[in-house]
């Protein structure tokens, strides 16, 4: 029984595979042929700024990898498992078949560099037979037997074979070090004396050499196939990135030392001509690492495939069971690995992938960033679930988002265009066939909690500093009426579209149980969807109290969600039908005494059309009222419901007061405190024979809103006969407020 636990904990590769994978890719093709060239046209100092940038991205992405992968368990697919479950499986399908056509493209790339360290075949056929062999001559059968070998063989071969390839490409490192030159005999280069070259085709180089740093997470395609991810691919991605970057500097240093930037531009060998033996060992070097490369990708690929198909990623059901397929005995993705190198074979077989390399590498970037821009989420948004035993920093991985974004760009504009139109319209189809899955909303969620936790006890720490503080409206609304009618959300969304904040609560008379409970979520979750149908910034919940004054107890005493205390209160009443005014009026000297303002609107049985102007009443009595009455207004105009709607102020007052109300009017309308032209606004003398509700009824009557301010002793004198008599007007808001507003 030990025995066979003992056997079951030893399935699975270690770390060494991830490693050997990162550092045979990263040590490739773009080393030993790219290198040198680079090194020629910008000097030691520009290769050395793009090992750096480079390295701006893939550090802050293998930190990123190995803090994600010692959360929680990484299955199968690498990059794109970490992706489709932190962004949702649309938006990981959508990268991650992306990233499977770069990793499949990239066995072509590798297998056609391998063809170069033949070159030494090619030019002797050339100069014995004058035949120009095509690179195929060799590409091919290699691309055949690699795929043979996979298909048979599986994962287990390509690790073993690496070992035998990473050791012949360390020997062949190990030998160009120790090569000199007559040229670094009698050079006098130095790291003071390094120059930096045309710098002005800096992004044209960095294009070039790019790729070479891609190959840090090669290994972490392996996941499904490791013992212990949460190790594993920290300690092999990590170690493979940073011996990368050592060994990249002492190169460009040999380089640079051992020969003229002439030579190193013409010569994309020259690595041949500076090692010790190097017409044999820089050949077979490069064999071994442009294969070794070939074989991480051919390993990697395959398994991003598998688990895309095991994620229903393809809209065929029959394409997604066939693909996800595993040998039986080991799990190998055959039939994975058979459409790998089918498409390998095919981009063999054209010979030349400089069309597609751009794109790959733009790909590649989106992925990076991705993952980059994952783990600041996770650190931004502090998720109680997220635990990782190893820790970047959330400025680390934000710059690896970033620089990612901006060298996609900087390389090649059209081509970064390019990808991300392709990613889109690749996103738009995986969602046409997969429209119930969920997207990135949970760990976007978690940053926005994050945000506005810190904005909220901000906001309520600058509010306490300031002697003075602006006025706008945080407004919160009681209604039982929610699926009867919609006017009290309305008007609330009017007032939170562009200036305001609104919590809209739905009121459950009853008591708090579980069934009350239960009751809650199904009402939250039905007027969701009801109020989703139009747009709005209104925070909608359900409030479950005996009755509506305990209610509206709670509801005043609840924090505004925009930081700052609530400050206005929203009742609302059907006009044709105001069962529930005497309600509000009861409890007016409740919400009184919390100062807050109270608008109490009456609902009409006409609906508002566009472009009703907007009418609001001014009396000699609403020396507190005018000012919020007329900001209201303002603020509301601002829906795209009013925006073609005028505002017209009337303002009733005593003959005798009527040139100082006039004068005050105009003061405000000169200053542009009142932007509203003069012809907007109406003085009306109280000794024209109608009293103030005919005359509302008169002149409102195809308003679509009508503003009247009420005083508290009106209020106690009339009770609910005081919003009665505006029958012939639309929806009426009716407005107290705590303390003159000033208007600026």
């Amino acid at each position: 029984m030990v025995k066979k636990r003992k056997v079951e904990k030893l399935k699975g590769f270690g770390t060494a595979p991830v490693f050997f994978t990162a550092i045979s890719t990263i040590l490739g093709a773009i080393l030993f042929l790219r290198f040198g060239f680079a090194t020629g046209v910008l000097g030691f100092w520009g290769v050395i700024l793009i090992i750096l940038l480079g390295h701006l991205v893939t550090i802050p992405t293998a930190l990123a990898i190995s803090e994600l992968a010692t959360n929680k368990r990484v299955e199968g697919g690498g990059e794109y498992f970490i992706i489709s479950r932190s962004f949702g499986l649309n938006v990981g399908g959508t990268i991650g078949i992306a990233l499977f056509l770069s990793q499949a493209i990239s066995v072509a790339f590798y297998v056609i560099a391998f063809t170069e360290s033949f070159s030494f075949f090619f030019d002797w056929v050339k100069n014995s037979y004058d035949v120009i062999l095509p690179r195929q001559v060799i590409s091919i059968p290699v691309m055949l037997v690699l795929s043979a070998l996979i298909l048979r063989k599986g994962a287990n071969l390509g690790v073993k074979a690496l070992y035998l390839v990473v050791a012949v490409l360390f020997i062949s490192l190990a030998m160009f070090f120790m090569g000199s030159t007559d040229h670094a005999e009698g050079s006098e280069f130095s790291l003071l004396s390094a120059q930096f070259r045309n710098i002005d085709q800096f992004f044209f180089v960095f294009a070039i050499v790019f790729p070479a740093f891609t190959g840090m997470t090669a290994g972490v395609g392996l996941s499904g196939d490791l013992r212990k991810p949460s190790k594993s691919i920290p300690l092999g991605t990590l170690g493979g990135t940073l011996l990368g970057l050592v060994v990249y500097f002492f190169i460009v240093y040999k380089l640079a030392l051992s020969a003229s930037p002439a030579d190193l531009t013409e010569d994309q060998m020259i690595m041949a001509r500076i090692a010790l033996g190097g017409a044999f060992i820089i050949p077979l070097g490069l064999a071994a690492s442009t294969i070794s490369s070939a074989l991480g990708s051919v390993m990697v690929a395959p398994r991003t495939l598998q688990a895309l198909a095991n994620d229903r990623s393809f809209p065929i059901r029959i394409m997604n069971r066939w693909l996800s397929m595993g040998r039986v005995k080991d799990n190998e993705p055959v039939n994975a690995s058979l459409i790998t190198c089918l498409i390998a074979l095919v981009f063999v077989a054209f010979g030349n992938v400089n069309a597609v390399a751009g794109i790959i590498s733009m790909f590649f970037m989106v992925t990076y960033g991705s993952l980059c821009l994952i783990s600041f989420l996770n650190h931004f948004g502090s998720s109680p679930s997220y635990r990782p035993s190893f820790h970047s920093r959330w400025y680390i991985s934000l710059l690896g988002f970033l620089v990612a974004l901006w060298v996609m760009f900087k390389i090649n504009t059209p081509y970064a265009l390019l990808a991300i139109v392709l990613m889109v319209v690749l996103y738009l189809y995986i969602s046409s066939y997969h429209r119930g899955r969920t997207g990135m909303q949970a760990i976007l969620a978690n940053a926005l909690f994050q945000v506005n936790r810190n904005i909220q006890v901000f906001l309520q720490k600058a509010a306490a500093r300031r002697p003075e503080k602006e006025w706008r409206p945080s407004a919160i609304c009681i209604s039982r009426d929610s699926f009867r009618r919609t006017t009290a959300f309305d008007f609330l969304n009017w007032i939170s579209y562009k200036y305001g904040f609104g919590t809209y609560l739905h009121l459950i008379e009853g008591y708090f149980s579980r069934s009350t409970r239960r009751e809650s979520e199904v009402i939250l979750n039905d007027l969701l969807k009801k109020f989703d149908k139009v747009e709005n910034h209104v925070y909608v919940d359900t409030l479950i109290s005996p009755s509506y004054t305990s209610a509206i107890a709670q509801a005043i005493q609840i924090p505004g969600i925009a930081g700052m205390e609530n400050n206005m209160v929203i009742f609302e009443y059907d006009k044709g039908n105001p069962e529930n005014l005497l309600d509000i009026v009861d409890n007016f000297a409740l919400v009184n005494a919390g100062n807050f303002d109270v608008c109490i609107v009456g609902s009409a049985n006409r609906p508002i059309k566009p472009k009703e102007d907007i009418h609001i009443w001014i009396r000699i009595s609403d020396t507190e009222n005018a000012n919020l009455m007329i900001m209201l207004g303002f603020i509301i105009q601002y829906h795209p419901l009013w925006q073609k709607s005028n505002i017209r102020i009337f303002d009733v007052c005593k003959p005798e007061n009527r040139e100082q109300v006039k004068a005050n009017l105009e003061e405000l309308l000169m200053s542009g405190r009142l932007p509203i032209t003069i012809k907007n606004v109406e003085i009306i003398s109280e000794t024209n024979g109608l009293t103030i509700k005919q005359l509302i009824n008169q002149k409102s009557a195809q308003a679509g809103l009508t503003i009247i301010g009420f005083r508290d002793e009106s209020l106690k004198h009339y009770g609910i006969e005081l919003f009665k008599g505006y029958d012939d007007i639309g929806t009426t808001l009716f407005v107290n407020s705590f303390g003159q507003k000033l208007i600026e």
